[in-house]
């Protein structure tokens, strides 16, 4: 532990999640302001999530064959300040269009090597990833309660240069993350989809799909939601600056908490939760009291789930299979999850409308703890299994 690249790793972190609290919550309050109607926002902000769906396994593939996953964080992150320069050169739906899946291409790739990178260094101090990963959401509150400020006072015209500058911060910790060893691991000579078809693996992965298509709505109309109910811009930033304080709160607890109670039982908390959460924001938001108390659960429908979810992603794909296990993690939740998610909030918020779109989010997120209920249990693996 004493060679752990902290600040670097934590530095990445922080302006990689500062990029997420620009666009999350103001985004899409962005291309509302050119004029786009809520299908077309739907769809733009889905392209991040829809990348995600392939590209970070084409990513995971290279780097584990090569081995050399720092240099391809290094051109993703270069690759996606590139690309998302083309905000500066057209506002039309096709073109912007074009910026946005091109983006989430070079974007997605970066996390899952970083996350895989993160969890070598560790090695069996997995419980200490908390402390890592609490300043990416240290960048997110620092972001959006600025902007949400920020926004009170200046047109919202601004963002794509609060974007472009966190992208630049990116690209300059991704220059000095060291790369980790990959420690070799019994079941090296497997296939990844032997790991993957194993029931309790295949649940966990399904469940996360669902979690992420309840989270969809909210990445894509939620500051909409709050704004058209009479909250402040500033009220919108500070919103999400409390979600992520208390899942800043909860990675620094979740050591601890993990001594005393398994990733599984947490992660189905996490999912029962998250029904009540997206419950209150649907029929609560007239009340300011029960959206402030709804956006505390964040520390479990996000801060619970990730850390519970990426540990129990390591302890399935070792070895040489670390960087596509975390990979597959992002692409079949936040990809596959995340653009059905937001593309469904878009078909449905017009109608039957805002309440009944998180309503369906609270129903997906009880599907997920009914799919890992049912089949997540993990069964041993012996060391001489082939899965």
């Amino acid at each position: 532990m004493s060679n752990l690249p902290y600040w670097r790793l934590s530095g990445f972190y922080f302006f990689y999640f500062a990029f997420v609290g620009a666009m999350s919550p103001f985004w899409g309050l962005y291309l509302q302001s050119l004029t786009f109607n809520a299908f077309e926002i739907g769809v733009l902000m889905s392209l991040l999530q829809a990348m995600r769906i392939f590209a970070p396994n084409i990513w995971g593939h290279i780097a584990d064959q090569t081995g050399r996953r720092t240099t391809i964080v290094q051109i993703a992150a270069f690759g996606s300040v590139l690309v998302f320069s083309g905000v500066f050169f057209g506002s039309g739906f096709w073109w912007m269009f074009t910026v946005m899946a091109a983006l989430g291409f070079f974007w997605s790739a970066s996390l899952p090597l970083v996350e895989a990178m993160t969890l070598s260094h560790l090695g069996e101090r997995t419980d200490a990833y908390g402390r890592i990963r609490l300043w990416g959401s240290v960048g997110f509150i620092l972001m959006v309660v600025g902007l949400g400020y920020a926004f009170d006072h200046v047109a919202i015209g601004w963002l794509p240069w609060a974007v472009l500058g966190v992208m630049l911060g990116i690209t300059a910790f991704a220059r000095v993350i060291p790369e980790a060893e990959i420690l070799p691991h019994h079941t090296d000579h497997h296939s990844v989809w032997a790991v993957v078809k194993r029931p309790d693996v295949a649940s966990l992965l399904a469940a996360c799909m669902l979690m992420a298509v309840t989270h969809g709505p909210y990445y894509t109309f939620y500051s909409i939601y709050l704004v058209d109910h009479g909250y402040e811009k500033s009220t919108v930033g500070w919103l999400w600056a409390l979600g992520v304080l208390c899942e800043i709160g909860m990675f620094l607890v979740i050591p601890r908490i993990f001594a005393r109670v398994t990733p599984r039982r947490l992660i189905l908390a996490s999912f029962a939760l998250a029904v009540l959460r997206f419950l209150l924001i649907a029929w609560g938001v007239e009340s300011p009291w029960l959206v402030w108390g709804a956006q505390t659960l964040h520390a479990f429908t996000f801060g619970t789930f990730h850390a519970s979810a990426v540990a129990l992603i390591h302890q399935h794909f070792r070895g040489r299979h670390q960087a596509r296990g975390q990979a597959l993690y992002t692409s079949l939740s936040y990809g596959i999850g995340g653009t059905i998610g937001g593309l469904a909030s878009g078909l449905t918020w017009e109608s039957p409308g805002p309440a009944w779109t998180f309503t369906l989010a609270a129903a997906s997120a009880a599907l997920a703890w009914a799919v890992y209920a049912a089949w997540g249990e993990t069964k041993p693996v012996p060391v001489g299994s082939k899965l």
